[in-house]
């Protein structure tokens, strides 16, 4: 796991030292190595969290040949039989990093080489003949890449805070901001940061150094999955076998690894399945809280922990831990993300990072099985949601904002663009095919949205904040395309998600375990969110340009008010305060780093 950069001059040749900025606003994601790679107006920079092949697999990479070089965020999962294949062909490799069969696989198979890579990946290949930069991204977007085209020419990188230093202005993108704030997210290409796009997942985006033009098309998607009859038994015999393929797989790392429990079905077939197949107990993370009413699952985690032999930690928070740690998990995620479990995740990866470098989690499970209670809703309230807020069939379709505060808060340009914060959804939903269910339909668009710019930032920024690589064997596009295809009785059911996973999993898990109801990974934040705290919070709010900006004061002063009185406003509040410190970090402050024990509140 690591961090990627790269510049390209229209005119003007590139200089290591314009690269080293980038590679220091990187090193989190890759604190054992830093390399570089000029020639002329092309600059391209590695920043290395050493998993595989430990001393021979520095980056950048070359071909043997010296005409391609790779700089490669991510993991080829599937290199040991890519690497046989390809030297059967004649290929000579001359490591043994996993990453450097992707310069074999385009040198022997060309452009179409990337559907022959099985893995997490973001990477850029320079093919000096030819005078073009690739930039790749894996099919479900685990791995980040975001780009800018500029003035003089054109700059990528794993992360939108190193690309910062190189705009001439950082000006924030509405449509960008409205999505965070009533979807707690923004999704699509364009990001909080006008003129910063992502690179959407399987997308290979070709950049001529010629003419300077840039080309792009994907090379999978989940829309080409067939739906299929299978009886539970056939698709049980099927998974069997491909579920161990990928276990397999993932599981190759020259450096132990451990596991995220939270104690829900997803995190307990993932220990299952690493402790079938590895001889040394799995070392395990939960997470629970202090002082709050709040449910946590650390009892299930602590059973399963002790049912598999797992060497356990439970780590418990407190307020002012949750609370210190946001400035922090701010800097990390990078874009905005109001998702609350980025908190306790950036206290785990913490935890794991002291003596790991790579841990497993659940993450996609309920994606790619259906275990979300939405997937579940009835004809009648799919059909009255939709009234609401047409196009997605009755998917999300209410905003985290609720009645009166965006009419009270939002300042005027902010509302002209109210309605935008749907579009990515809605865009998903209808390439669909009307011939689909609503379960299916569902998962396919939370796939493309939710999942890599929500769920997966979280996985990815808050691990790599610590040096941490994060691990999702149930996103595998293998694993993906089987849970989609599968029938609609195989999913779900009265009051119940994952169907098929957790009757699958009977063979490994308690029973009684697997059919509990589903609590979600909560983070007790309306309870904490009160006291005096509220009122310094006001006037940091209130004097943060952003917000002077953006939002009325007299809104924010009503919507405090009413987080005093009744405690209904939490989630708006946290909104505010995350992009205020936010906009403190990276236009105010351009980056620098807060440690996991900071004021909230010196930081807005």
């Amino acid at each position: 796991m690591c961090g990627i950069a790269g510049i390209v001059k229209r005119s003007a040749r590139v200089e290591q030292d314009e690269l080293r900025p980038l590679a220091e606003l990187l090193r989190h994601r890759g604190p054992d190595d830093v390399g570089f790679f000029v020639e002329e107006n092309l600059g391209l920079v590695h920043t290395r969290l050493s998993i595989i092949d430990l001393e021979g697999g520095r980056q950048p990479l070359f071909s043997p040949e010296g005409d391609l070089v790779t700089v490669a965020n991510g993991e080829i999962y599937n290199f040991v039989e890519l690497r046989q294949e390809l030297e059967a062909c004649g290929r000579t490799f001359l490591t043994n990093s996993d990453c450097e069969t992707i310069l074999h696989a385009y040198a022997l198979w060309g452009e179409g080489f990337v559907t022959r890579l099985n893995g997490m990946f973001a990477f850029a290949l320079y093919d000096q003949k030819k005078g073009r930069l690739f930039l790749v991204r894996d099919r479900l977007g685990i791995k980040p890449l975001f780009y800018a085209s500029l003035p003089w020419g054109f700059a990528f990188a794993s992360e939108i805070k190193a690309l910062l230093p190189l705009l001439p202005r950082i000006e924030i993108n509405p449509r960008a901001l409205i999505q965070y704030l009533q979807g707690q997210f923004s999704s699509g290409r364009e990001t909080i940061v006008r003129g910063v796009y992502r690179l959407p997942p399987a997308r290979v985006l070709v950049l001529s150094l010629e003419d300077f033009s840039l080309k792009e098309h994907p090379y999978w998607s989940a829309l080409e999955v067939a739906p299929r009859r299978l009886s539970f038994s056939q698709a049980a015999e099927e998974f069997d076998h491909l579920i161990e393929i990928v276990f397999r797989e993932h599981m190759r790392s020259d450096v132990p690894f451990g596991l995220f429990l939270s104690g829900g079905v997803d995190s307990s077939v993932v220990l299952a399945l690493l402790s079938r197949f590895r001889q040394e107990p799995v070392r395990s993370f939960s997470v629970g809280y202090r002082g709050a009413t709040l449910e946590s699952e650390l009892s299930e985690a602590a059973r399963m922990a002790s049912l598999f032999g797992a060497r356990h930690q439970e780590i418990i928070l407190d307020r002012r831990q949750i609370f210190e740690a946001l400035p922090f998990s701010v800097w990390a995620a990078d874009d905005l993300l109001r998702d609350y479990a980025c908190l306790p995740t950036a206290h785990l990866a913490q935890a794991a990072a002291r003596e790991l470098k790579v841990v497993f989690t659940g993450e996609g499970g309920d994606e790619v099985f259906a275990g979300y209670g939405r997937y579940r809703a009835g004809v009648l309230e799919r059909f009255l949601k939709g009234l609401r807020s047409s196009g997605s069939g009755g998917l999300r379709t209410r905003g985290q904002w609720r009645r009166p505060w965006p009419k009270k808060v939002f300042g005027e340009e902010l509302k002209r663009y109210s309605k935008a914060w749907r579009e990515p959804i809605v865009a998903a939903w209808q390439k669909t095919p009307t011939s689909w269910g609503y379960v299916r339909r569902a998962q396919y668009t939370e796939l493309v949205t939710v999942l890599p710019d929500d769920l997966l930032v979280k996985v990815d920024r808050l691990l790599m904040g610590h040096g941490l690589e994060g691990r999702v064997p149930f996103l595998d596009h293998r694993v993906v395309e089987f849970g989609l295809s599968l029938p609609e009785e195989l999913k779900v059911k009265a009051g119940f998600g994952k169907v098929f996973l957790r009757r699958w999993a009977e063979a490994y898990l308690p029973k009684e375990h697997l059919w509990l109801k589903k609590k979600g990974f909560h983070v007790p934040i309306g309870e904490w969110l009160k006291g005096e705290f509220l009122g310094v919070l006001k006037e940091r709010l209130l004097a943060n340009r952003a917000i002077r900006d953006w939002f009325r004061p007299q809104g924010i002063k009503e919507l405090i008010e009413a987080q005093q009185h009744r405690a209904s406003a939490s989630r708006e509040i946290w909104s505010l305060m995350q992009l205020a410190i936010w906009y403190n970090l990276f236009v105010e402050r351009r980056g620098s780093r807060p440690s996991m024990a900071e004021d909230p509140l010196d930081w807005i």
